[in-house]
């Protein structure tokens, strides 16, 4: 039985849950900036749509896009997919109430943080930040996003 993660397109990369529901709560595995039908991983701001390309800071100068693409582009694609799994849930991103983020190198916290504005506009979930030496299925990958959310059934 397929859960409502994987029915959309968002399966796991490897044999475990995307997502499970207890009682009222909603407790997503890692996300990953990673297109599961396509098996493409996000590495930059023209593999997310150019509107939130836009939103999130693509100048338009090469240089400055191509350091900073990869991580904009992957904290837009895995904080939306937490979004639009919580609406498939039956609710939005505002029920999460718990962010742990994984960062292959800190220095990109700044960057993720300017985009986690835009989805977390009134109140800020509760947050770990922790950087680890590596995040399947490749060393493209910069960011994991774990998510925990209350919506009541």
């Amino acid at each position: 039985m397929k859960d409502k993660a994987e029915s959309a397109g968002g399966a796991p990369l490897a044999k475990y849950a995307a997502s499970k529901r207890v009682g009222d709560f909603v407790f997503l595995s890692g996300v990953i900036a990673v297109d599961p039908k396509a098996q493409v991983i996000v590495n930059g701001f023209d593999d997310i749509p150019a509107e939130a390309a836009d939103l999130i800071g693509r100048t338009g100068e090469f240089s400055t896009d191509f350091k900073q693409g990869p991580i904009l582009a992957q904290s837009w694609y895995v904080l939306n997919a937490i979004n639009e799994h919580m609406i498939r849930e039956g609710g939005s991103i505002k029920d999460v109430f718990k962010l742990v983020q994984y960062f292959k190198n800190l220095d990109h916290f700044p960057y993720y943080s300017q985009v986690r504005k835009h989805f977390f506009l009134d109140e800020l979930p509760i947050s770990t930040v922790v950087e680890v030496s590596g995040m399947l299925p490749s060393k493209e990958m910069l960011i994991e996003v774990e998510a925990t959310a209350y919506l009541p059934i």
